[in-house]
Formats: C-alpha cells, structure tokens, sequence
C-alpha cells in the first residue's frame, strides 16, 4: 500500500512539474496577451512574464508599479512588484471556475501606474483529470423475466465526471459473464449511454438473480474509474414489451407558451394481459435536469405539458428520452425520443446601446462629421431579429448603417448654427420586422458648442451725439454698446478708440474709453466757439480665436452755452466801461437819430440775441432806444427849458438761461445850431476818427469769426471726405437784426440739414422732429443741382 502511495505521489509531482513548464503564453488575432495554465498547479506557480510580454524591464516596472484590479476581493494570481511574473495566488479549480464549459478563459485586468494604463490579460485554465467517474447510485436493480429474448436491451444510468474532454468518461467495462454483454451509445457531448444487451435466455431455475460490476473509465493517464453494481432479478413470463404508435415523434411549440399547455400525446400499447399489458410513462433514465424543471409527463396518459418557461433564445429545441413500461412483475420497457421544436415569436424589443458619444458638437462641423455609434440588437431571430433604425425628422442629423452588423452611426447632414439652436435632443427608434412589430426608443441630448464666428454689432451707426460746451474733463459723456451672438469668451466685448495713423483726427487725443463698459469720457473741456462739431470712432473686439471686431461712427454735436457776455463796439470802452459824447442841434425834430450802439457776442442763437435797455436818463420823454437796434433817438423837439447835456445808461444783455450784460453811457450834448455848424467839421474829423476805430475792431472781429468758420469748415470737409457716406459741411453766414454782430449758421451732416438759431429769424415749420436746444433739423429740399 505504502509503495502505491508514492508511486501515485511520484506521478502527481512529474504532472505538477510537466504542467508549470506547459505554461505558455499565445496570443490572439487582436494583440491581447494571453496564457494558459493547468488547473490545480500550487500557489505561487508562474503563469507568465508579464513585464517581458509588456515589453517593460525591471527598473520602469518598479518606477511605474503593476498591479490586478479585480471586482473581487481576492483575486485567483498576483503580480511580483519586483520581476513583473504573473502567479497563481490561490487554488484553481477549474470545475468551479467555468462550470463543464470547453473553454475556460479567465480575463486578468491589471494596472500601470503613473501614466495609467490599464491590460487585459487571459488566462486559460487547463482541465487536468482530478475527478473520478461516478455513478448515480452504488447499486442499480434489473427485474428481467426470463421470458426475455436474447438481444433485447436495458438501459442503465450512465456515469458523470466533473472533467471535460478526454478526462470525461470515455468507456464502459463490464465485469465478464455468460448472459450480458455491454453496448455503449454515444450521444455527443460527453454523453455516453451504458446498456445491457441479452446474450442468452435466461433460466429463472438455474440462476434467480445474477450480479454484474460495471466499471466506467475516464481518458486520464492513469485513467480514474468508478464502479456500478448491477443485480439482475429474473422474473416470471411476461414477454411482450410496449410498442408506440409512431416511429418517431416531432411536434412544433411556441415559445412562451403558457403553464398547462399541452405539448403532445405519446401512446404505446402492450399485447400481454392484465397487469403485465398495463402501460405507463415516465422519462427516461438519462434525461436532462432542465427538461424536468420544463414539461411534465403524465404517468398514466402519456401526456407531455409545459410546466416552465418556453425561451427560444435560451434553448430552441429539446429531446426527451420517454420510457413506456407494462406493470408485469418484470415490467417492459420501451423507449422513444420525442423531439419539440421551438418556433420563435417576437417577443424581445430591440436594445439600443450608445457605444460613443461626442457631446459638445462644434457648430462649424463639417457635414458627415460623426456625433455617436450606436449598436441595436435584437435576441429574436429570422424576420423578428431584423431590425430597422430611424430618427425623429427636421433635424440636422442622419442614421447611416455601419458595415459591421445592428451598428450605426449619428452624422451630420448639413452645417450647424449654434445661434439658431444650441442644442437637438435626438430620438433614436429601432423597429424590428415582426408581427406585430416591436420598437424601443432611447433619447440623446447632443450639444452645439459655440465657435467665433459673429462680429460684434451695434444697434445704431452712426451715433449722433450732442453735449453742451464747458463739459467737465474726465467724466462720462456717452455709452456705446455693441452685442456679438456667440457664446462665452466669443461673446466677451472690449472697446477702444480708433486712433488714426496720420494724426489727422486730433479729438481723438482728447478722448478714452472704458474697454469693459464703452463709457467714453473726455478728457479736456469743448469749447463751441472753437469747433461746432467732430467725430470718432469707436472698436468693439470679442475675445475669440482669432478676435473678431467692428466699429461704430460717433459723431458729436458740441452745444452752445452762454458762456461770453456781450462786448460793446460803441460806445469805445475806456477801463472796463463803454462811453460816448454825442452833439445835436437843440433844434432837432422828435425822432431824430441820435446814436447807435454797437455791440458784440460771441456766442449764437439765443444766447447771442442781444437786447438793449435804457437803465438810467436825465428825461424820459427826451429820448427813446430802441431794444433791438440799440438806436437812440429823440422823442419830441428839445425846448428852451431843457438841460444843455443828458446822460443815458444803456444796458445790453443777451438772452441766455443766465443772461449776461454789458453797460454802456452815452451823453448827449444840446448845441446851437450855428456851433453844432462850426463843430460840424470837428466832430467829422472826430467822427471819422472814431468811425475808423470802429471800422478797425469790426474788420477785427469780424475776421476773427470768419477764420474760426472757415477753420470749422475745412476740419468737417476732411472728416467727411474720409467717410465713404455723403458728409458735407457748410456754414451759411446769415445776417440777423441790424445793430448786432450775432449770427446764424447752417450746417449739413449725412442726409440732414442743421440751423443755430439767432435772434428774430423766422423758423416757423422749418423745424422738424430731433432739433435740439438751439440747434434745429430743418427739412431737406435739396435738388440734384442746387444745394442750400
């Protein structure tokens, strides 16, 4: 016994050994690395280099480190830190592992750490011949009446070994007698069938029962083997066995048939008599646990009825071994194979996976550009498994069939605006062709992501803009805004002031804008009367890849205030004051014309409207001025009685909000007449004297005015020219009440004409909507030769 034990343990350490040197690595046709190894082999047994297959030496695995992600807790191999060697880290057992399939592949997902990479190892493990043969029951029972024919069968109960393949049960042998012979059927699938055949009548007087070994043989080296023994009882006379009405039985199911239905009737008849021609049904000896779990026989009809689940997709058809037996005290048997086929109804909806997604879709993707794979199955098979794929319409998207079998891919079908619409959801529905027809639906949200593809915008260009002269430098004057239709950092605006190269535009020096906000600010004070009207150009820029930008037109009206108080022309002005001596003749009439006073503003419209006021005179009913000409005269003749010389205060104001004035004194002297003849030539000489001063600071004045409009006017004629619009400026001096230097001007600006309105001018309907404190809109009558 002892030399036994180790000859068996000497086999069992040569097969360890022949089973780690077998290890070997194989690959398959898509690269993945892959081993094989016998099941049963000691812990700590190598299955493979994995560092080496990597492609990885020693120093980079130990900087990048190795490691086996399992969903498990313990994992059946490990990896050696320091050599990268795959080895088994517990018992294999391949019976546990896979169960009685032929192939047994274990995936292995191991880890490489710092950058991360994750592989997919397979290991397959070897069946090795550790299970021994085995019967379902030690002892098996034969009644055989002795009536039986020689050749005339008995089907026994076949052994079962957990290996596969050639460890499985191979053959039979059945220990050496004179009436029984052993055959075999095989049935495929490791399903071998014992039987006893009849060699010889049997002789109930000579033998009453007869025991037989049968011994059944896996394809080990050594084979393993289990034994069986039979005990043939031999019976009295009853030789008929049960036949069955048809040679063989087929019959059609559907699948999902209901419990309780009723599959087919198998019937067999018996010639004997009594109990022995008494039939009944039961399965066979060999039949498959699951037909069990599924149909029902009845024992007395023969009736076969579903009792389980009928899945096509699990199992389309089934052999049932069915054994009819008479109740004889030697019942025989008979057996036939009844086959059902399963037919398939369409009872499984398609299933739509999404296999890849891109979620954010730029929107300047070209068409065809592909935005999911989506894979669609169906278990049903025939016309029930096929299955056709659409989307809901007007959408931007199509279905395209892969070539690869139930793939399809999402495309593009035309160029996409993310400012139209930033998102589709899509509706993916899979119809299969059955009767009636089954579909499922899976909904996807696929995103437009912006790209830089709009320009900042302006509501209005050109701006006009008017503000009052004397402004306050640095602070906000306008607010230009501009809105782009992208999205995110596309979408974000800055401006800023357009500065030209050649210098041309010097107002632009003067101004700054807030590139976050657009308020513009100047940055010195505007003076009316030394420019009426300028204009810029502001840049709005997103902050796209590449920046896209644009420009608005401001042009800005400057607004007079009344901020220059009236100069007096005549009288001469003597430290501060205006003073004048004046002789007439005391016989005038009344409404002579004593004086004019002259004066001066410089600003226009109404507050360059000058009005005069006599504040103080020595007789009222002397003398009279006139509040527009500033003319002095007589209002009656001059009597005896009268003072010689009068003195009048005239005050000269102009008609802004805040007026300002100006006083000027005027005396008037009463001469005879033969003195005022003799003085006559004097005072010419004194009047031209004056008259020529007067002349002097009028040519002065008067030049100074027509050097600032016609500075005014070259600088609009140049702004205009650079614009490509139809700019003119033109400044039409008009003159207004006689008395005062106080003006008018009209201006032109695009396709509207501009008035600054002086003193007693008639606008009557002239002014149309959008005039502006003095400033009116006057209606265009331009002609195509004749311009006003």
């Amino acid at each position: 016994m002892e030399q036994r034990r180790a000859r068996s343990w000497s086999r069992r350490t040569k097969w360890i050994v022949f089973v780690v040197l077998s290890s070997s690595l194989w690959s398959c046709a898509s690269g993945q690395i892959r081993y094989s190894i016998h099941e049963e082999v000691r812990r700590g047994t190598v299955v493979g280099n994995l560092a080496k297959d990597l492609g990885m030496d020693k120093i980079t695995l130990r900087e990048r480190g190795v490691r086996v992600v399992d969903g498990s807790e313990t994992s059946p191999f490990k990896i050696n830190q320091d050599d990268g060697l795959l080895y088994v880290n517990e018992k294999l057992d391949r019976e546990e592992m896979c169960d009685r399939s032929k192939d047994c592949v274990i995936d292995v997902k191991t880890v490489l750490e710092n950058p991360l990479e994750v592989h997919y190892v397979a290991v397959e493990i070897v069946d090795v011949n550790d299970h021994t043969p085995s019967f379902p029951e030690e002892e098996n029972v034969l009644e055989i009446p002795e009536s039986v024919l020689p050749g005339a069968k008995f089907q026994l109960k076949a052994a079962r070994d957990a290996d596969i393949g050639s460890f499985s049960v191979q053959h039979y042998k059945l220990s050496q007698n004179d009436y029984f012979r052993l055959e075999v059927k095989d049935r495929g699938e490791n399903r071998k069938t014992p039987s006893l055949v009849l060699q010889k009548p049997l002789d109930r007087e000579t033998a009453k029962s007869h025991v037989l070994l049968l011994t059944a043989f896996d394809g080990g080296k050594p084979p393993r083997s289990g034994n069986m023994t039979i005990i043939v009882n031999v019976s009295d006379v009853n030789d008929n066995p049960p036949v069955f009405s048809q040679d063989s039985y087929v019959v059609h199911l559907k699948e999902n048939s209901p419990v309780g239905t009723t599959v087919i009737q198998v019937t067999a008849t018996d010639l004997d008599e009594g109990s022995n021609g008494e039939v009944v049904y039961s399965f066979g000896n060999d039949i498959d646990p699951k037909v069990k779990e599924t149909f029902d026989l009845n024992f007395n009809t023969g009736i076969i009825t579903v009792i389980g689940l009928i899945d096509f997709e699990q199992n389309d058809r089934y052999e049932i071994d069915i054994q009819a037996s008479d109740k004889g005290v030697a019942p025989l048997k008979a057996e036939k194979i009844v086959n059902i086929v399963i037919l398939d109804v369409n009872d499984n909806a398609p299933v739509i996976k999404v296999t890849s997604f891109s979620r954010a879709l730029p929107e300047d993707s070209k068409p065809g550009t592909t935005v999911a794979l989506i894979s669609i199955k169906d278990s049903d098979s025939g016309i029930n498994g096929k299955v056709l794929c659409s989307i809901n319409q007007n959408l931007p998207f199509t279905m395209n069939p892969s070539s690869q079998n139930d793939m399809y891919s999402l495309v593009t079908k035309q160029v996409l605006d993310r400012e139209q619409q930033t998102q589709y959801e899509v509706m993916i529905v899979a119809k299969d062709a059955g009767e009636p027809s089954l579909s499922s639906q899976k909904s996807i949200t696929v995103v437009v992501s912006d790209v830089n593809d709009n320009i900042p915008t302006f509501s209005q260009n050109p701006i006009n803009f008017y503000i009052k002269e004397n402004n306050s430098p640095g602070k906000t004057i306008l607010s230009v805004t501009a809105h782009d239709s992208d999205d995110g950092s596309n979408a974000l605006i800055s401006y800023s002031i357009l500065r030209e190269k050649d210098g041309d535009n010097l107002f632009t020096s003067f101004l700054n804008v807030n590139s976050e906000s657009g308020e513009v600010s100047a940055l010195k004070s505007f003076d009316f009367e030394s420019v009426k009207t300028f204009q810029f150009h502001v840049v709005a820029t997103d902050s796209g890849s590449p920046p896209l930008s644009s420009n608005v037109t401001v042009n800005v009206f400057i607004l007079d205030q009344n901020d220059n108080a009236p100069v007096i022309l005549y009288p001469v002005s003597s430290n501060g004051s205006a003073e004048g001596v004046e002789e007439i003749p005391r016989n005038v009439n009344a409404g002579h014309l004593v004086t004019k006073v002259r004066a001066y503003d410089a600003d226009i419209g109404y507050n360059g409207w000058l009005l005069f006021s006599l504040q103080q005179v020595t007789d009222h009913s002397l003398f009279a001025l006139d509040r527009y000409t500033g003319q002095i005269r007589t209002l009656r003749s001059f009597t005896e009685t009268d003072e010689a010389e009068h003195k009048l205060l005239i005050l000269v104001k102009d008609n802004g909000n805040v007026s300002l004035s100006a006083t000027a004194t005027v005396i008037v002297k009463l001469v005879e007449p033969k003195e005022a003849f003799a003085a006559s030539d004097v005072q010419s000489a004194a009047a031209e004297d004056e008259d020529s001063h007067v002349t002097f600071y009028l040519i002065i004045t008067l030049g100074s005015v027509s050097l600032l409009f016609l500075i005014s006017i070259i600088v609009l004629i140049a702004m205009q020219c650079s614009k490509s619009t139809d700019y003119t400026s033109k400044y039409l001096p008009e003159p207004n009440y006689d008395g005062t230097l106080c003006h008018s001007i009209q201006y032109r600006s695009g396709d509207k004409r501009y008035m600054l309105v002086g003193p007693r001018m008639s606008v009557g309907s002239t002014i149309v909507p959008g005039s502006h404190a003095n400033t009116l809109v006057l209606p265009d009558r331009r002609k195509t030769s004749d311009e006003v």
